[in-house]
């Protein structure tokens, strides 16, 4: 398969990802139906600047832009860095701040492929009798959270974390089309089903799926929220999302409050 073909190839594959026609995207990014059916078929070879606008639009991830301007023969743009690089210590400063500030409730930076990136530590009691395996480096939130090994047992709405969890994974396999993603879906698709599974349909309009988990110091209940950077151009950064959890209920708030003091003056 040439370069030209390789790189309309690709372009394709996004679109229809997205469900867009060609007309459809073409309106969107201004440009001639003609061209872009062109630039799909290797009968013209786009502009870096063009794959970029079109990208864009698209909204394909930094990773996959990168492949799409190599296809084309051009160098790629975005960089990826590790976490500890010190180009990025601002930002890591600016997680580190994020996660502190949540204490004494849970926060955890997760890359791509959930896996946790960094903690602010909180919260103990959440990993109970999870398996010594699974809190090997990397650990991965999403196997922790729905293996049977893990946390899983304890959860008192597993079925309903369980739909939940599955459905934001297959949104993100079906927007970055990722192969890592889709392999942890598979997997997580082999887990014995909980009872009383609820279904997956209608979840996206939900407000809100608590995790409700019984702990030593009672059950539970929090909701989560997810922070994400807003103006990445690198690699890591764009993939990188801060999940926090907060308490639902006045008593999930007293007995963790209570946990952190008693664990900061040594009596737990």
């Amino acid at each position: 398969m040439s370069t030209r073909r390789r790189k309309g190839t690709l372009l394709r594959e996004w679109r229809q990802r997205r469900r867009l026609t060609q007309l459809d995207l073409a309106l969107d990014a201004d440009v001639s139906p003609r061209h872009l059916s062109f630039v799909e078929t290797g009968r013209a070879q786009p502009s870096r600047e063009m794959l970029l606008h079109l990208s864009e639009e698209l909204e394909i991830p930094l990773r996959e832009r990168n492949t799409l301007l190599v296809a084309a023969g051009f160098a790629p743009m975005f960089r990826e860095r590790k976490l500890d690089d010190a180009a990025l210590a601002r930002a890591r400063e600016a997680i580190d701040l994020v996660l502190e500030a949540q204490k004494p409730f849970p926060a955890f930076a997760l890359d791509r492929h959930w896996n946790i990136a960094a903690s602010n530590r909180a919260l103990p009691e959440l990993y109970e009798g999870a398996a010594p395996e699974l809190l090997q480096p990397p650990v991965n939130a999403m196997r922790l959270s729905l293996h049977p090994k893990g946390i899983a047992p304890r959860i008192e709405n597993l079925a309903e974390w369980h739909a939940h969890l599955r459905a934001r994974l297959r949104k993100q396999v079906e927007v970055t089309a990722d192969p890592v993603l889709k392999e942890l879906l598979a997997e997580v698709s082999t887990y014995p089903q909980p009872e009383g599974r609820a279904p997956e349909a209608g979840f996206e309009q939900a407000v809100l799926v608590p995790l409700k988990i019984r702990t030593t110091l009672g059950v539970l209940s929090f909701m989560s929220t997810t922070t994400v950077f807003g103006t990445p151009v690198d690699v890591t950064l764009s993939e990188l999302a801060i999940e926090m959890f907060f308490p639902v209920d006045h008593a999930t708030a007293a007995a963790v409050k209570n946990a952190s003091r008693a664990r900061a003056s040594g009596s737990m």
